[in-house]
């Protein structure tokens, strides 16, 4: 037997216990648009579970980078791989679903960041790109040093994820379009 989805007006009513199985929404949020013979139930479920686990691989990747620093870079494209799954899965409905952001903000505060980090170092006297560090001594006694790699790491970050989302973006439109021509 298969259960409608409840709706907003039904969630706050008490459910009983049959009801308790029932999702709330929909495993991704912009699936249900999809006729049903385009839908694969297995690889809307895989990018349920990957989805999160290889945002959280980017990150670690932002951070500990594939040597040292970091990698804004490589954490960027991963994350990107992570949108390119749900837009497989579900077409640009679910991409701009998934994404409330506008893409281009993504990558003007990528450019933003990075120009800013690489310039202000000249501001003091130093060469452009010039690194610096800060550390800091919270009391549980451990030392933390924060460099402005990582600024500019996050800039190349945030910048590498606006341009992926967008050619997302762009490609996608072209495709519905063509679709369209095709009925």
């Amino acid at each position: 037997m298969v259960r409608p989805m409840a709706s907003s007006s039904d969630r706050d009513v008490p459910q009983g216990p049959e009801d308790r199985d029932t999702p709330r929404q929909p495993w991704l949020l912009a699936v249900a648009e999809q006729p049903p013979l385009r839908r694969s139930v297995v690889l809307e479920v895989t990018a349920r579970a990957v989805f999160p686990t290889v945002l959280l691989l980017s990150v670690h990747l932002l951070f500990a980078g594939h040597y040292a620093l970091g990698g804004g870079f490589a954490g960027g494209l991963v994350a990107g791989l992570a949108f390119v799954l749900r837009y497989v899965v579900a077409g640009s409905a679910e991409l701009s679903s998934a994404v409330r952001i506008r893409p281009l903000a993504l990558t003007g505060a990528g450019l933003g960041l990075t120009t800013v980090v690489a310039l202000l170092p000249a501001a003091f006297g130093a060469p452009v790109l010039a690194s610096g560090s800060l550390t800091l001594h919270p009391p549980w006694g451990t030392e933390i040093t924060l460099s402005s790699n990582l600024a500019l790491d996050v800039g190349v970050y945030l910048l590498v994820l606006g341009a992926v989302l967008d050619l997302l973006r762009t490609l996608g439109a072209g495709v519905h379009a063509s679709e369209g021509e095709e009925e």
